[in-house]
């Protein structure tokens, strides 16, 4: 079937699309070997915070997460990228074990509700599965658990966060009240359910994620950095506020944490190609916002020819390269064996990755994080 797509640039295009099975599995914690020179770092992309309902422990995120950097560490990574772009949310439990992952031990959320004590999420584990660099990607549809876990590694300072300006901005839970419950007898039917907002979410320093979101230590335009998506951008959220800090320390394993995000900022005021993109998110956003078509047959064709020269000069935004190769763990590579699908997938996803300056920087910055001897010495003394 052929789809005619008006994207919001103005521009039309033609999209072939194949009825194919939705696999599952693509709905997971999916991870690559990247290389730079004689280095070797790693990326987990989590698309979701997901868990088994009837059994936690059947797999969920964080497992899933933890078997992913384990083989990454096995594969001799010094640096990780944590993918939380496009992740809507999911299980709060996932997060704060996820969390629990990068910090020895300490609160990683907190829970209020109306009327009603503070409650603090903690990791208690003691267990760092990766004491080295980390950095978190985000973008504008970074929400709820992701919002929770970035947040949380901002104010450890355990990891930097690239990305849009802020995330989403949900810092709220919802939960459906059955209004048939309240009723002895019912002669009229099923009365439905309300949908009432009970508790919000506030980062371990006291502030909510609710509006606010989680601002990028590294701010990176996309595509949509101009265009209305996030929680504030509905009619009558909830306002951002505060409460008590928790009973944190900030993580000491970085000496040079500071200095690494200005150098990181410093490289995206210089890039021709952060440029253009932000220059391409402001095209969208004029074009977005235009609401007169000419009603002329042979107007509205040239206006869309214009528009298709136009963007030709954004064309370079896909043609990226990162110059970084990518390659799939050894367990997955044995699955490709007999798994063809797989090894598409995985093909067009090292593609993509290829040409993503997001990663890239993520990867310089990495590069550029020092680890603390001290820090380094009670790791070890932890694992001993």
């Amino acid at each position: 079937m052929t789809l005619t797509i008006k994207r919001v640039d103005g521009t039309v295009e033609d999209e072939v699309i194949t009825r194919d099975v939705v696999e599952l599995e693509e709905t997971y914690a999916k991870s690559t070997v990247i290389q730079k020179d004689e280095r070797k770092f790693g990326l987990v992309n989590l698309p979701a915070f997901y868990f088994d309902m009837d059994n936690y422990k059947d797999r969920n995120a964080a497992t899933d997460v933890r078997k992913e950097i384990e083989q990454l560490k096995s594969e001799g990574m010094e640096g990780l990228v944590l993918d939380l772009r496009d992740n809507g949310g999911g299980s709060l439990r996932t997060a704060v074990d996820i969390a629990g992952l990068f910090i020895e031990a300490g609160p990683v959320v907190q829970v209020a509700s109306s009327g009603e004590k503070k409650e603090v999420l903690k990791d208690r584990s003691g267990d760092v599965l990766w004491d080295g660099p980390l950095v978190i990607l985000v973008n504008e549809l970074s929400a709820s658990a992701s919002e929770i876990l970035a947040a949380a590694m901002q104010d450890y300072k355990r990891g930097i966060i690239i990305g849009s300006k802020q995330s989403y901005g949900k810092g709220t839970v919802q939960n459906m009240i059955d209004l048939n419950q309240w009723l002895r007898k019912n002669d009229l039917g099923d009365m439905g359910a309300l949908k009432l907002t009970t508790q919000k979410f506030y980062r371990v320093n006291g502030g909510s994620t609710q509006l606010e979101g989680v601002k990028s230590d590294v701010i990176m335009p996309d595509r949509y950095s101009y265009i209305d998506i996030g929680e504030r951008d509905y009619d009558n959220p909830l306002p951002y506020d505060k409460i008590t800090p928790a009973d944190y320390d900030v993580w000491d394993g970085y000496i040079d944490y500071e200095a690494t995000i200005a150098k990181s900022k410093s490289r995206m005021d210089q890039s021709p190609q952060v440029q253009l993109i932000e220059e391409n998110a402001r095209y969208i956003k004029d074009r977005n916002e235009e609401t007169m078509i000419d009603l002329s047959y042979e107007a509205y064709v040239a206006d869309i020819d214009k528009r298709r020269e136009e963007s030709k000069r954004f064309d370079a935004i896909r043609e990226y390269d990162n110059k970084l190769s990518y390659t799939s763990l050894p367990y997955e590579v044995e699955l490709m064996r007999q798994d063809t699908t797989l090894r598409e997938k995985r093909k067009r996803w090292h593609k993509n990755l290829a040409g993503d300056i997001y990663v890239e920087e993520a990867v310089n910055v990495l590069q550029d994080l020092k680890m603390s001897n001290i820090r380094q010495g009670k790791v070890a003394e932890i694992k001993n």
